[in-house]
């Protein structure tokens, strides 16, 4: 997964998660995580979850389970760091980009996003703007979704991405 700080990403993963199934590896818990245990908050912080959750991940490929990984990826070497994961288990890769193509939906759910992560600040609009500014394009294949659309409808659309067609679904609940 990869898309701004509330664009749905989250929710998107869960159900995804649900479906397939698949294990569901969010960054931000684990970088809350690192910082009750007294790291600090940085983008070195940052990369440190994605390690984290990458290595997670691979145990988890490796173990012949299927993984979406919640995070924003937004640069490219937090995007490298799931790559190898990917790679280290000979496993496939699909990217799916969550994007909200309404700027106030998307600043109202930044504006009452409240997640139960002990020790995690929610972003301010400004800081997510920042991070539209830097973020980075994508060099690999993607499948970009608009968070305005159904939830249904976009996880319809994502498991047929992932290569999971009607056929497959059609015993899983809506």
């Amino acid at each position: 997964m990869s898309g701004l700080p509330a664009v749905g990403k989250s929710a998107l993963a869960v159900e995804l998660g649900r479906r397939l199934p698949a294990c569901v590896i969010s960054v931000d818990p684990i970088e809350a995580a690192m910082w009750r245990s007294g790291s600090t908050r940085s983008f070195e912080t940052g990369l440190a979850a994605y390690e984290v959750g990458s290595t997670v991940a691979a145990h988890q490929l490796a173990l012949g389970f299927n993984v979406i990984a919640d995070a924003a990826n937004y640069r490219n070497v937090g995007r490298e760091i799931w790559e190898r994961a990917a790679a280290q288990t000979l496993s496939p890769i699909r990217v799916i980009h969550v994007m909200c193509s309404d700027e106030e939906v998307h600043r109202n759910r930044l504006a009452i996003r409240q997640r139960d992560i002990e020790g995690f600040t929610e972003l301010t609009w400004e800081e997510v703007q920042q991070r539209d500014a830097e973020s980075e394009a994508w060099r690999e294949d993607h499948f970009v979704v608009d968070s305005l659309d159904p939830l249904n409808t976009i996880v319809a659309a994502c498991l047929a991405y992932i290569g999971k067609g009607r056929n497959d679904t059609a015993d899983l609940p809506d």
